[in-house]
Order: C-alpha cells, then sequence, then structure tokens
C-alpha cells in the first residue's frame, strides 16, 4: 500500500477532523467572550483599573516578551504584593491563552498530515470530508483573529507569568511560547497568508468544488420564482415523489457558510486567485454578495476593506484592488434591493410549504428535504440582513436594509421547525422504510458493480449494508430511540481512506456510491439527528448578540397592522438561544440577555392586545351607557311635549340619534371603528396561537399569562379612572353608574374568549379582588379608597353641618335647600341603589376597611367631646350611614370566605348586630393601660349622664324641627338616637357592665330633664319641645335593650302621642 493511504487508515483524520472543529468553536468562543469582557469597563479585570497598576501594565506592555523582574522590580511591586490575587484573578485567561496555541499546534499537524496524505476534497462527492476540512480552516483563522483583537492579551499574560515567576522563583514553561505566538500575530492575516503557502493546493481543490455549487445557489429571487423553488404545488404529479439529488446536502448548505470558506480561504491562499481564473471568479461572486461576514456572535469582518488592505500590502496584486473596489460599489448599488425581493419570496413560499404540510403532514417525509432547504434559505437572508443593518452602508436606499414584514416569515420558520417536532413519527417511519426497502439495496449493487474493493473499505461497506438493512418498524413501533452517528462516522472514515492520493479504492471514480452514501446519511439524519440538522439550517441565536437590530425588526412588524398576528415569533425565537452556548465558555451571559428580550417582546405584545381590547370595551361601555335609565327621561319629555303639541322643533334642529342606530348600515364596504379594532384584536390574538409555551433556558415562558398580566394592571387603571375621583372638588362618579360601566367591561371582556384561550373569569375575579383593598397590587389607590375619602370627606363631612341631611324614610341622605349649590345631590350616591352598588362594588372587605375609617372618625369624635351633642350627632350621622352600608351589603348577597368571630362574620355579611364589633374593637383600642375599667366605667355614666342632661338644649336650634317628609331632624339630631344606642352598647360591652341597666338609668335622667321643659312654657325651649321628646321615642325604638313599657314608666305616652301630633301639623301636602 502507498504511503499515503498509511497514512489516512493510521492518523484517524475524519475523529480529528471533528475533534478540531468542535474544540476550535469552543477556543473561538472563549476568545470573543475574553475580548468582550476586556472592553467593557465593568467586567475587566480589576489590575487594569486599579490605579497602583498603572505602573505594572505600562511596563509589562514596553517589554513583553522579555520582561525582567528583578530589573523591573520597582515597577513590578504592585504585581508582587497581590501575586496570589493575580495568578487565582488571571488564571483562566491564561489557559484560555494555552488552548489558542494547542488548537494552533495540533491544526498545524492535522493540516500537515492531510498534506502528506494528499487528500482530494469534492463537496459534491466527499461532502463531510470537503465541509469538515474548510471549516477547519475558517475556524482556526477566526482564532487567531479575534486572539489579535485582544489588546489586553500581553499585559494578562505577562502580569501572570511575572506573579508566577514571584511565587515559584521560575517562569511559567509555556510563557516563551506563548508569547512568541503573540508576536507573531501582530498582523494575524500576513502571517496566517504565510503558513497556509504549503497548503494553498489542497485549499483552493477543496475551494473550487463550489463552482458547481455556490452558483446554483446564489440565484436571484426572479430565477427562483422562474423554477417554483420550494413549491410542492408547482409539479402535483411528482407531489408524493421523494425529492433527492446528487448533492443532498449541498441543497441546504447555508451560502453565509460557503462565502466565509471562499473569501477567507482565498484571503489564506491568495496565490490562486492571480493564477487560477476559476479561484477569481468564485473569489468575486462571493465579493459581490455582501459587506460583512460573520467571524462569531456579533464580530464580523468588513471584508472588503479587509481585503483591499491587505492586497495592498502584497507585491502582485494590483490589480485585485479594483475587482475589490467594482464588487463593493455593486453591493452597495444592488445587494439590499436583491436581498429584500429574496425575503418577499421566501415569505410567500414558506406560507405555501407550511399551509400544505399543515394540511397533509405525511408530505413531510417525501419532501422532507423541501423544508431545510426553505429554513436554510430563510435563516441565510434574515442572517444578512441583520448583519448589514448594524452597519449599513452610505446608500441612497437605506429603507432596503429595514424590513417592516420580517415577522412573517420568521413566524413561519418557526411553524416549519414545529411541524418538524409534531410529526416526528411520521418522518422517522417513512425514512426508516426508505433506508432499509430502497437505500440498502441501493447500496449493495453499487458496492457488488465495484471491481477493485481493499479489506478496510469492504468491511466498512458491509456494515453499511447490514446497519440498514437492519433497520425494522417493530423498533420504532416499540418507542426504541435510534443512534445512526456510528454510520455517519463510518462514512466520513470511508471519505478519508478513499480521498487520499493513490487510494486502491477511489470515491471519484464512483461517483455512484458517494451519491448513495450522501443520500442515505441524509435519509439516517432524518431518523435520529433532526435537532442537530435544524440547528445547521435554521438557528437564529446570534440575534441575542445583535440584541438592538432584533429589537428594531420587532418594532417595525408591530407597526405593520398586516404583520401582527406574526409577532409570537419574535419571544419564540429566543427559546432557541440556549443552543449557542459552548462548553468552552460557560461564563457568556446569555440567559439574563435571552430572557430580557423574551419577555420585553411579549409585553409589547400584550400592550398593544390589550390596548386594543380596553377600546373595544369602552366603545361597548359607551353604548352600555346610552342605555342607561337616566337618558330616558329627554325621550319622554319629547313623547309627552308631542302628544300635547307643545313646542315642536325647528326645522334646522337634528333630531337626536337613538341607541343602536349605530348597528344599521347602507352598505358592507363602510368601516367603523370598531370593526377595525376587532380585526386588529383578531389579528394579534391569532399571534398567540404559534405555541400554548415554550423554554427559554429552563423557564417555562406562556405567552398568554403575559396578556392576562397586563389586562390585570390596565383594567384596576381604567376602573380607578371610571371613578372619576377628584380630590379638590370631591366629585366622584356614582357608585350605580361606576357598577354599570364596570359589567359592560366584563361582558364585553368575556368576548376575548372567543379570540384567545384565556381565563377571563380568573382575570375579572383578580382585578375585582383587588379593588375591594386599599391599594392593588402594585400599591396602587383602589375605588374602596378612594370612596371611601369622598364619603368621608365629601358627604358625612357635609352631613355634619347638617348641608346633608339623614332621612330614615326614603333610607337615603339628601341636600338641604340652601343659598349655596351643592357640588353633588347626596341621594344619588347615599340612596338604596347607589349603596348597593357600593355593595357590589367593594365588598365585604372594601366595606370593612371603610367601616374601620368611619370607626376612627367616631374614635376622634369621643376623644375630644367638647361640644357632647354636636359631636353625639356627628356619631349618629356616621352610624347611621354605616347601618345603610351594611342592609346595603346583606341584601347584594355577597359571598364572603373569612375566618371571623360570630359578630364579626355577621357584620361582615351585613346582617345587624345588638352590640357593633367593629366599634367595641375601636373603643377597646382606646383604653389606655394606666386607666382602670372602673375608672373608664365612671367616666362612661358621666358622659350618658352628660347627653342626658344636654337634650333640652337642642330645642334653642332653630333647624331641631322633625320633618315628616324625611322621617328626621333638619339638623340630623336623630342621629342622637343610634349614636346612643351603639356607643353605649360597645362602650358598657368593653367594661363589662350590664347594657340594659345603664341604658335604663340613662333613660330616667333623659326623661326628668325633658319632662322639666313642659312647665317653661314661655320660655324658647319650648319652639321645637315636641321634636326633642322625639328623640327619646326614637332610642328606645332602636335600641334592643330597650322597651317601650320601660320608656312610659319614666315618660307618658300622652307627650309622645302629642308631639307626634304637633310635628305632623307642620307638615305640608303637596300634591305632584
Amino acid at each position: 500500500a502507498s504511503l499515503p493511504r498509511i497514512m489516512a487508515y493510521q492518523f484517524k483524520l475524519a475523529e480529528k477532523l471533528l475533534i478540531l472543529n468542535e474544540r476550535g468553536q469552543g477556543v473561538l468562543i472563549r476568545m470573543n467572550h475574553i475580548k468582550k469582557v476586556c472592553t467593557d469597563s465593568k467586567r475587566r479585570p480589576s489590575y487594569f483599573t486599579e490605579k497602583s497598576m498603572e505602573s505594572s501594565v505600562k511596563y509589562i506592555n514596553r517589554k513583553f516578551p522579555n520582561i525582567d523582574i528583578r530589573g523591573g522590580s520597582q515597577h513590578l511591586s504592585s504585581v508582587q504584593k497581590q501575586k496570589s490575587a493575580v495568578l487565582e484573578g488571571l488564571h483562566s485567561y491564561y489557559e484560555s491563552f494555552i488552548d489558542v496555541m494547542d488548537f494552533r499546534d495540533h491544526v498545524y499537524e492535522l493540516l500537515n498530515t492531510i498534506d502528506a496524505c494528499q487528500c482530494y476534497f469534492d463537496i459534491a462527492v466527499n461532502f463531510d470530508l470537503t465541509k469538515n476540512y474548510l471549516d477547519l480552516i475558517v475556524t482556526y483563522a477566526s482564532v487567531i483573529y479575534m486572539l489579535s483583537r485582544i489588546d489586553d492579551k500581553k499585559a494578562i499574560v505577562g502580569m501572570y507569568n511575572c506573579a508566577f515567576e514571584f511565587c515559584n522563583g521560575n517562569s511559567d514553561p509555556s510563557f516563551p511560547r506563548l508569547g512568541q505566538m503573540f508576536i507573531e500575530y501582530d498582523h494575524p492575516w500576513k502571517k496566517l497568508s504565510e503558513e497556509f503557502g504549503p497548503h494553498t493546493k489542497s485549499v483552493t481543490g477543496a475551494l473550487l468544488s463550489l463552482r458547481m455549487v455556490y452558483p446554483r445557489r446564489n440565484l436571484s429571487a426572479d430565477q427562483w420564482r422562474s423554477a417554483q423553488l420550494l413549491s410542492l404545488l408547482a409539479s402535483p404529479a411528482a407531489m408524493l415523489s421523494p425529492t433527492c439529488c446528487d448533492t443532498m446536502a449541498c441543497e441546504y448548505l447555508s451560502m453565509e457558510v460557503m462565502e466565509r470558506w471562499i473569501l477567507i480561504g482565498f484571503l489564506l491562499c491568495h496565490s490562486s486567485l492571480n493564477a487560477n481564473a476559476d479561484s477569481q471568479n468564485l473569489w468575486k461572486m462571493a465579493l459581490r454578495n455582501g459587506l460583512y461576514l460573520t467571524v462569531i456572535r456579533d464580530e464580523i469582518l468588513n471584508i472588503h476593506k479587509l481585503s483591499e488592505d491587505f492586497f495592498d500590502s502584497l507585491k502582485g496584486y494590483s490589480k485585485r484592488i479594483p475587482d475589490i473596489k467594482e464588487c463593493k460599489e455593486y453591493v452597495i448599488i444592488n445587494c439590499g434591493a436583491l436581498r429584500r425581493e429574496k425575503r418577499n419570496f421566501l415569505r410567500n413560499a414558506l406560507k405555501e410549504l407550511t399551509k400544505v404540510l399543515e394540511d397533509e403532514p405525511a408530505l413531510l417525509g417525501p419532501k422532507a428535504l423541501f423544508v431545510f432547504m426553505a429554513l436554510s434559505f430563510s435563516r441565510d437572508e434574515v442572517l444578512w440582513l441583520v448583519r448589514h443593518a448594524e452597519n449599513i452602508p452610505k446608500t441612497k436606499t437605506p429603507e432596503d436594509y429595514a424590513d417592516s414584514q420580517m415577522a412573517e416569515l420568521l413566524y413561519y420558520m418557526e411553524k416549519l421547525r414545529t411541524l418538524l417536532a409534531q410529526h416526528r413519527y411520521v418522518i422517522q417511519r417513512y425514512h426508516l422504510q426508505y433506508l432499509s426497502q430502497y437505500d440498502a439495496l441501493a447500496l449493495n449493487d453499487t458496492i457488488q458493480g465495484m471491481y477493485v474493493c481493499p479489506e478496510e473499505e469492504s468491511v466498512l461497506m458491509s456494515s453499511f449494508v447490514s446497519t440498514l438493512s437492519a433497520l425494522s418498524l417493530k423498533h420504532l413501533d416499540a418507542g426504541e430511540e435510534f443512534d445512526l452517528k456510528p454510520f455517519r462516522l463510518d462514512w466520513l472514515r470511508l471519505q478519508v481512506y478513499t480521498s487520499a492520493g493513490k487510494a486502491a479504492l477511489a470515491l471519484k471514480d464512483y461517483p455512484d456510491l458517494a451519491k448513495v452514501m450522501n443520500m442515505a446519511q441524509f435519509h439516517t439524519r432524518m431518523m435520529d439527528n433532526v435537532n442537530e440538522l435544524l440547528c445547521e439550517t435554521a438557528d437564529l441565536s446570534i440575534l441575542c448578540f445583535h440584541a438592538r437590530v432584533f429589537e428594531k425588526l420587532f418594532s417595525q412588524s408591530s407597526e405593520d397592522v398586516s404583520m401582527q398576528r406574526y409577532l409570537t415569533a419574535f419571544p419564540v425565537i429566543c427559546s432557541h438561544f440556549s443552543q449557542c452556548l459552548h462548553p468552552l465558555c460557560p461564563e457568556e451571559e446569555i440567559e439574563n440577555q435571552s430572557l430580557k428580550l423574551c419577555v420585553s417582546f411579549l409585553e409589547e405584545i400584550s400592550r398593544q392586545t390589550c390596548t386594543v381590547v380596553l377600546e373595544i370595551c369602552a366603545e361597548q361601555c359607551n353604548l352600555h351607557e346610552k342605555l342607561l335609565p337616566k337618558h330616558s327621561a329627554e325621550t319622554i319629555s319629547t313623547a309627552r311635549n308631542k302628544k300635547l303639541k307643545k313646542s315642536l322643533p325647528k326645522k334646522g334642529d337634528m333630531p337626536k340619534v337613538k341607541p343602536g342606530a349605530e348597528s344599521l348600515r347602507k352598505d358592507r364596504a363602510i368601516v367603523t371603528n370598531l370593526d377595525k379594532m376587532h380585526q386588529a384584536l383578531t389579528e394579534l390574538c391569532a399571534s398567540y396561537s404559534i405555541c400554548a409555551d415554550f423554554t427559554v433556558f429552563k423557564h417555562i415562558i406562556v405567552p398568554a399569562e403575559f396578556l392576562l398580566s397586563q389586562l390585570e394592571i390596565r383594567l384596576n387603571k381604567v376602573i380607578v379612572q371610571m371613578a372619576n375621583y377628584n380630590q379638590s372638588t370631591h366629585e366622584i362618579a356614582r357608585p350605580t353608574d361606576l357598577l354599570a360601566g364596570i359589567q359592560a367591561y366584563v361582558t364585553s371582556l368575556h368576548s376575548l374568549s372567543c379570540y384567545i384561550n384565556i381565563d377571563v373569569t380568573r382575570l375579572v375575579k383578580n382585578v375585582l379582588l383587588q379593588q375591594t383593598q386599599p391599594l392593588d397590587s402594585y400599591g396602587t389607590q383602589t375605588i374602596t379608597t378612594l370612596y371611601t375619602n369622598w364619603f368621608l370627606e365629601g358627604l358625612l363631612r357635609q352631613a355634619s353641618s347638617a348641608l346633608i341631611v339623614h332621612c330614615p324614610t326614603t333610607q337615603c341622605f339628601v341636600n338641604q335647600n340652601t343659598e349655596n349649590e351643592q357640588s353633588f345631590h347626596a341621594e344619588e350616591y347615599a340612596d338604596i341603589c347607589g349603596l348597593r352598588s357600593l355593595a357590589e362594588l367593594i365588598g365585604p372587605y372594601g366595606l370593612k376597611f371603610l367601616n374601620e375609617n368611619l370607626m376612627w372618625h367616631i374614635i376622634s369624635q369621643v376623644g375630644e367631646l367638647k361640644n357632647v351633642l354636636k359631636r353625639m350627632t356627628i356619631i349618629g350621622v356616621i352610624l347611621s350611614f354605616r347601618s345603610m352600608v351594611q342592609e346595603a351589603l346583606e341584601e347584594v348577597n355577597v359571598s364572603i370566605y373569612v375566618t371571623l368571630s360570630v359578630y364579626e362574620m355577621a357584620s361582615a355579611a351585613g346582617l345587624p348586630c345588638e352590640i357593633d364589633p367593629t366599634l367595641v374593637s375601636a373603643i377597646a383600642n382606646m383604653q389606655t393601660d394606666n386607666s382602670s375599667i372602673e375608672e373608664e366605667f365612671k367616666i362612661t355614666c358621666l358622659l350618658m349622664v352628660y347627653i342626658a342632661v344636654s337634650l333640652p338644649t337642642l330645642c334653642l336650634d332653630p333647624n331641631s324641627f322633625y320633618r315628616r317628609e324625611h322621617g328626621g331632624h333638619q339638623n340630623n339630631i336623630h342621629c342622637l338616637a343610634t349614636a346612643v344606642n351603639h356607643l353605649a352598647a360597645a362602650m358598657f360591652t368593653v367594661q363589662r357592665k350590664n347594657i340594659q341597666t345603664q341604658l335604663q338609668e340613662f333613660l330616667k335622667v333623659a326623661s326628668s330633664i325633658l319632662l322639666q321643659l313642659g312647665q317653661n312654657v314661655e320660655r324658647m325651649e319650648i319652639k321645637n319641645r315636641d321634636s326633642v321628646y322625639l328623640i327619646l321615642h326614637m332610642i328606645v325604638e332602636q335600641s334592643p335593650f330597650l322597651s317601650q313599657d320601660m320608656l312610659e314608666m319614666c315618660f307618658p305616652y300622652v307627650l309622645l302621642r302629642n308631639a307626634y301630633r304637633e310635628v305632623h301639623k307642620t307638615f305640608i301636602h303637596t300634591m305632584g
């Protein structure tokens, strides 16, 4: 056997290519990370930012790599002091640079071995070998380039070695070679091109094999359209036929990857550009396709500038400079528009492909190649736009570098990925049968037709046939996982063996074998390697590193109404960002960035959806408001006037539009604002259908929950806004109107369930429950706080001044007829309907908060009894209002589930209690530690006596007369009855005294004092004497502890009867 063939067997070239490519990718990512860290002032190693280290860093950079720690001790004193910390802090960086050196050594060795083996490269024949070879060259060049971009590398390595020498007395063994490597690669491309001089033949051969593939793939949108590319409907008769060709893997090979091979390859092996016209044509074609190449992550090469500068420094390459300038000019003028047209074509092509495959998923078997081609083409166009949008060239058409319809392309890419995952079984079943019943037989026939087959190759090919023939549907139906990686690795080994110089079995002589094996390899990947293939063809994780452009594309798409249904594709793409992580660089902070992008996209989609939903709700609320009973008066009045033939409307007057008129349409083409909003809502809600949930770095993301969260925040704000509370003017919406508005909103919100599967009931319950608390979950005031403030500061404050009167007859508060017009009508807020609405709005929890505030005001009155009857009247007004609210709560029958005492539970449910638990609790908290119960009891008794003896003074107030129509006194003194009963019961309960006994004592004192009024016939007190007598009767009537018998023992009933007769005489009857 020849030496090249023996070397191909012994040196395990296939395994080394795979391992070094994987290792090189990790080293490249690591170099990129170090470069970013060193250019970020926040993350840069502290040794390069400390003032004390400044002298050391300058000295190391100046003397590198020959740093004398003894001669420069005065400069390196800071390093010596912190030597242990420096070693620890810079160790990972130092080891990373050693990894570069080791990687370089292994690449040198492998490239030299490949040259010695005289390997033949042809992308259409030995695809895997050629691809791995070209990938290794580009990865190696990229690593060296990234190394040269790290400005602090010399300082890092030099400082580490100084610290090492201070600790160990000698230099680190790797430092001399590292230092030499850094010096050599000060001008990376020049040094690299020198290194690749001996490899020019192999590299050029591999690159020139792209002559048939790259031009065929590098077509315009019009050429794609003419060929009906990716269309399953173009030839219905062939729809079920399997898609196959001589170069399966070349069909979905990334254009960006090929351009990187060509442009970097010819940069390293530039001599072939002058010697070979084919090389020059291929190079020019690649140069005409864009301005930038991705090195890694967001690191890009301005390839025209780099090539021009590089060739300008070389002799004999002056002719290449005009070529580069001409290609650059072509890109700036034409490329933006050409790429835009490609994206437009792909949008429609992917849409058609997705719709057909959704309808007939069985076609994923024979047409799987179409899916990967579509994904690869689309990915190339997306990434081209991202690279160039980050660095837009000076052009007359900058709009070519923006795309407001990007969402649609990304959406259909995601849909195709989803289809592949959903129908994995269909794909596996089809390709299993294809492999075992066609590929195995075709391969066997090909092998049988070979006239020469060495032993090693024969063993491998026999194993191929046996592996494929052994595949059975029983294994698939049993749920077994397939692992055909050994098959693919053996095929790569065979490519190496049969591509070596003077191989007994040369693969280039057996194109049928290459065709069958390349096709079989694709089919095996459909069995166990679809996810890895998706990474090759559809991975957009690089967008994580181009966050600004990614956000800009989202913003542009969100502004286009036709793109709103596709917007969720943006956050879903973030779920793929984890695929770009590499074990050699776990420090990369990708997770936080991915989550940040994902959350910002979903919040914006939810915000837009929420805005439309609430606009629709507001519109429906306005329509509902027109149907409220309060608007019927005008209609009734108009009808009545018409009937009575009173002042008919003038000719010029416009007739009032009745509710419902907006639903009458004369033309279907007329589109209302509400129609547009429903259309927008349909589009936005459709975007949530791409997936119910997805995972971003182990975080499960549920898009619908973002919408619910946004709706919850906005709905809380809307409800508070609907209350229209103005603290300065004490204006607020009527509870009945607010309740009607909220009900209209809730009814409209429930229609959202028709568009998207979300729990609207849970949302409404959460929001309304928050409104029953003083603050919502975000610390904002709720309607509970607003209405509590309004009733206390607005209504009850005026009631305490008798500007508003409590009216027991109609169970409401009413305004007094005064010269100053009130800003509101009390009966519209504090009547039965208003308080029932309030009870429904704020519920038991809200009313509990209201009660606590009422109690605080009562206690503040109790603590300052200067004008005892005035204070007691105020307390009575507050307690009367509270009693009305409690009754309203009982009538609306709100369910509560709280852990309370029996009295507290009854009170919370709105049930009346003989002893008010809230008032008892408030009074108990008033007591000081120093006072005893007996002392408190004496004070309470004195208070009751004080109230009793003060009752006659009420006659002096001209407003102390009883009004029959109100069922109470003009100045609210009838509320004294409520105050006396509630306050006495609460105080004596706290002091553990008999309430009935004490109230009887109060009755006796009050009766005797009031009876004295009858003796003063000529005095002023007699004027409202009868009205004041009624207070005594009210106290007994309202008290659960006193009875009429007890009253008659103290106060003659005949006086009460006469009093009622007298006050009713003054009532003027009016007929409506």
